[in-house]
């Protein structure tokens, strides 16, 4: 997971680089299915060589869903060498049942 600080999110990197070229390429069509989306995020390039991989992520998303009361406790963080306040992973204990 990686997070930038609140109210930052202007001095991200990645969207200034992929946003405007997105919107480019999205320019007067019409998004009448995901797909169609889809395609046109991908083919999303610059001169500079920044390309677009998409994936759809189609299943539904859980809300409401409860942890077990030790998540916390349990959970091994790893918090990444260059920027450990914001960038970390969370290892969840895998349980056999």
């Amino acid at each position: 997971m990686a997070h930038y600080p609140p109210y930052t999110s202007k001095y991200n990197p990645i969207e200034h680089r992929l946003f405007p070229h997105v919107s480019r390429a999205c320019q007067g069509m019409i998004f009448d299915h995901v797909q169609t989306v889809q395609y046109l995020v991908a083919r999303t390039t610059t001169r500079t060589g920044l390309k677009v991989f998409t994936t759809i992520l189609d299943k539904p998303y859980k809300t409401g869903r409860k942890i077990a009361e030790d998540f916390k406790a349990t959970m091994t963080i790893v918090f990444d060498d260059l920027l450990p306040q914001w960038n970390y992973t969370a290892v969840p204990e895998v349980q056999v049942i």
